[in-house]
């Protein structure tokens, strides 16, 4: 059997307050691409469908349009998981009656032990979960980890196994020694931190979401597909994909989705960034964050930037930002409301702030420490 591995899709999540849906359509329509051209026998989405609970209408279109694509459209049987993103009641309305088009989605944890069997293999989905959740299904209050948790969870799976078949786990989670980037928070891991592989070994495969980069698991035949797309600055070296799993041959095969726009990192003098010759380079549709080598303060930079890279989501010094006069960094902790005052003035124009400028600047400092009236 041959099956695609994607997850972490993240529909309608936004990049430093871009909107994505353009990028996110384009890639579900690659990705759609890439099944039919394989030919392959099943897709896994391993859970983060959605990027929050509540998503937005326009969120909830393009993930019902993705999915009937897929499944009724083109027949591709579908065996997905809710992710900690996902809200589990919202995702599974509707789910009673999917399996009628081999559409299997599971979001509730009391589920992880029923095995599908398709093509000679088992596949057996673990959404995200609580241990909460994982100790009233299990009746044991001692259960402390996740790493007890899934170990207990998958002994019930083994008990199902059937021999002849390929087994294949699909789960959310964070697995040791994994690494993981920026985009993933430690409050979005959440309680499942600290799965161990080791409990993992019993399957043929085991197709993960959760973390954003397809090498963050070391191991032969425990995967991250990865996000969809680039969600952070961490992310822009990182190529981002799909596996095609073939449990026959046992062979795992990573394929690219190159993005419509890219998310870049560029670097350098200030003046060297706003040369034609350098910004025409990149397309203006791109993300663009700015490492600055310059340490001196350069007026109306964020601006002057965006002139150029129209689509600038980060800038920052790359070597620090110092006083231009004495080189040092200041103590602006220790200055008066009005030095600190004559100091912005002097970093953002240029030059000092002229003495009725000043009083101004002293009439609005009274007026705050009075409460918000002159005397």
């Amino acid at each position: 059997m041959k099956f695609l591995h994607t997850a972490d899709w993240h529909v309608g999540r936004k990049l430093h307050g871009y909107d994505l849906s353009t990028e996110q359509a384009d890639a579900l329509r690659k990705l759609e691409k890439i099944a039919i051209d394989e030919k392959v026998d099943a897709i896994v989405i391993a859970g983060d469908i959605y990027d929050r609970g509540m998503p937005s209408e326009d969120s909830v279109r393009m993930v019902n349009g993705a999915l009937k694509k897929l499944n009724l459209e083109d027949g591709f049987p579908l065996l997905a998981i809710s992710g900690n993103h996902d809200s589990a009641e919202r995702l599974s309305t509707g789910s009673e009656w999917f399996e009628a088009t081999s559409f299997y989605l599971h979001t509730k944890i009391e589920r992880a032990a029923e095995p599908i069997e398709m093509s000679g293999v088992q596949f057996f989905l673990m959404p995200y979960f609580e241990i909460s959740a994982a100790k009233n299904f299990l009746g044991d209050e001692t259960l402390k980890t996740a790493n007890q948790c899934v170990r207990r969870i998958v002994s019930l799976m083994k008990e199902r196994f059937k021999a002849g078949f390929k087994h294949v786990l699909v789960g959310h989670f964070f697995a040791v020694g994994s690494l993981k980037s920026d985009s993933e928070t430690p409050s979005e891991v959440g309680g499942l931190e600290a799965v161990g592989i080791d409990e993992l070994e019993c399957f043929d495969y085991v197709a993960l979401g959760h973390l954003h980069q397809h090498r963050a698991s070391k191991s032969e035949k425990i995967k991250y597909s990865g996000s969809l797309l680039k969600y952070s600055v961490s992310e822009a070296s990182d190529q981002k994909g799909v596996y095609v799993v073939d449990t026959d041959s046992e062979t795992i095969a990573y394929k690219p989705l190159e993005p419509l726009n890219e998310v870049r990192v560029v670097k350098g003098l200030f003046e060297n960034l706003i040369k034609p010759e350098n910004y025409r380079q990149i397309p203006d549709d791109d993300y663009v964050a700015v490492e600055l080598e310059d340490r001196v303060p350069i007026i109306d930079v964020m601006n002057r930037l965006k002139k150029c890279y129209p689509r600038i989501i980060e800038l920052k010094r790359a070597n620090g930002r110092v006083n231009h006069e004495n080189n040092g960094v200041r103590n602006l902790e220790k200055l008066s409301e009005m030095d600190l005052f004559k100091t912005f003035y002097k970093d953002t124009i240029g030059e000092d702030p002229d003495e009725e400028q000043c009083k101004m600047m002293e009439l609005a400092l009274q007026a705050v420490r009075n409460g918000g009236e002159n005397q």
